[in-house]
């Protein structure tokens, strides 16, 4: 039996950024309330072909989202048409691609940034932001308002200013460091209140970050990201120690949620399940 589920998506957040600054996230895995791995991420190590790789469960070479330019709306299964067929209601607190990817292209920001049931939308609720520079604090607070009005069963949570730091003073600025800490801040005082109410929550990021404020290629600093798994259905612990692959990402969100993965998506885990 599948639980709400929250996906948080740190955009261009390293697996070593976590490590250094998600303090709280550490301690519940240091608590063994929680899992850790590190995830090898697809690529190209871009945004809009790993938010779709995030949400289907596929590479670039199978969605065809294969840079930054291809705008259009996915045409394959992903996380929001399966809740849709499976009868589960949907948000998104996210950057304008996901819009974009699933609602609809190009994006409208006089009609699109607010979204509340269009039937033409694979994503049933929705707050999107178009500048980069959008306060993570009230992205996560437009996510909020997301749960608290519409209940959704699966609820994207995408923030933008960690990407921001690092493209515009590098991958290891100070800058970066301090976005990535304003970030789990927020993911620490929330997270409780979420997880008290029967949430399972998972936190992961699309790619990573070059030092010279870059990404996109196949070094380790631009692949190499986290996953934080809080559910009763993953065993808890720290297997950081070995890399898995991003395409574990979508099914395991759709066996939290308790419904059926798509069948082109990874159906054996690299994750641990609990008993």
């Amino acid at each position: 039996m599948g639980r709400k589920t929250i996906l948080i998506l740190l955009d261009a957040c390293r697996f070593d950024l976590a490590e250094e600054t998600a303090g709280y996230l550490e301690h519940l895995i240091e608590r063994s309330c929680g899992a850790k791995y590190c995830v090898q991420g697809e690529l190209p190590s871009q945004s809009r072909p790993m938010y779709e790789t995030t949400m289907t469960g596929l590479p670039s070479s199978v969605h065809g989202i294969t840079d930054n330019e291809v705008v259009r709306r996915s045409d394959c299964e992903n996380l929001f048409s399966l809740c849709r067929q499976n009868g589960l209601k949907t948000a998104a607190a996210a950057y304008y691609w996901m819009s974009e990817l699933y609602y609809r292209a190009p994006f409208c920001p006089e009609c699109d940034r607010y979204l509340a049931g269009n039937g033409d939308s694979l994503i049933d609720y929705g707050i999107f932001y178009y500048e980069d520079i959008y306060p993570d604090s009230h992205l996560y607070m437009d996510a909020e308002f997301l749960r608290k009005t519409y209940h959704p069963d699966f609820l994207l949570i995408h923030p933008m200013n960690i990407d921001d730091s690092g493209h515009r003073f590098g991958g290891d600025s100070p800058e970066y460091l301090r976005a990535g800490l304003r970030s789990f801040e927020q993911i620490a005082r929330l997270l409780p209140g979420w997880l008290s109410e029967g949430y399972q929550v998972v936190v992961t990021a699309d790619h990573g970050m070059s030092a010279g404020g870059y990404h996109g290629g196949n070094r380790e600093p631009q692949r190499l990201i986290p996953l934080y798994i809080f559910a009763d259905g993953v065993k808890n612990g720290d297997f950081s120690d070995r890399r898995i692959s991003q395409l574990n990402t979508a099914p395991l969100v759709c066996r939290l949620l308790g419904i059926p993965p798509a069948e082109a998506m990874m159906q054996e885990l690299e994750i641990e399940m609990a008993d």
